[in-house]
């Protein structure tokens, strides 16, 4: 990958809302004070989900430090992440039918790759209630297995050397580009959108941590910089486009 000049190293102050933005769109929020402000992980369109402008936790969970985790999906100009047929009502369908698969993610803060893991499958997308039920049976499993059975490909981004940490999951096998000790810059790509671990259609999942510990690690408030600049919560199904 072509290097730019040297990164800069945020620190955590550095990374804090300077105030709240005005105007922000229905259903977002205005950050809190203390969020870990990041740049869009992505190019085009993207609905939110599992908000933690909605409620936090907003997985429904603390643990792994998802507390206020948040989930973009890739759509097309009518909100759609693929297009509908008779399997995507009945059955699983392939990864690659959906838009998001496949498309660049990009780091959303400045600093140190300290954490990589490459090699889980991509497995099929669920978009209706037949196919969710086998696969919502195994969630405790995967919950056992632990981090890479959750989270599947993923990066951790240190942006100062104590954090925070910010964990970009659920990437395409074999399409990580950062390695262990790495600097990189905001913007720049670090693999592609993927359907490992524990997802349900190809989506880029995005938290902010205090620790790589991810038994003990506490999830810290995140809020994103959008194209006009203001910084803001995206809210639950809020299309985001940068």
């Amino acid at each position: 990958m072509p290097r730019r000049k040297a990164p800069f190293i945020a620190t955590a102050a550095s990374l804090k809302v300077p105030g709240p933005r005005q105007g922000p769109a229905r259903g977002s929020s205005e950050p809190p004070a203390d969020a870990v402000v990041l740049e869009l992980p992505f190019k085009g369109s993207w609905r939110t989900e599992n908000s933690p402008a909605r409620r936090v936790p907003s997985h429904g969970t603390y643990a792994l430090g998802t507390s206020h985790a948040i989930d973009f999906v890739a759509v097309d100009d009518a909100g759609r992440s693929a297009p509908r047929t008779w399997r995507s009502l009945i059955a699983a369908e392939p990864p690659e039918v959906f838009i998001g698969f496949g498309q660049p993610i990009l780091a959303p803060v400045s600093g140190t790759v300290v954490a990589v893991l490459d090699g889980q499958p991509d497995h099929e997308g669920r978009r209706s209630q037949l196919p969710l039920v086998p696969y919502m049976l195994g969630q405790a499993e995967r919950v056992r297995k632990g981090v890479p059975a959750v989270a599947g490909n993923h990066v951790v981004i240190a942006a100062s050397p104590n954090g925070p940490f910010v964990l970009l999951a659920h990437l395409q096998k074999g399409t990580i580009r950062v390695h262990l000790g790495q600097a990189v810059m905001a913007g720049d790509p670090v693999g592609q959108c993927g359907n490992s671990g524990n997802s349900t259609e190809p989506h880029v999942h995005v938290q902010v941590t205090d620790s790589t510990d991810w038994p003990q690690a506490r999830g810290l408030p995140l809020a994103f910089r959008g194209r006009d600049g203001t910084v803001w919560v995206p809210g639950e199904a809020e299309i985001v486009r940068a």
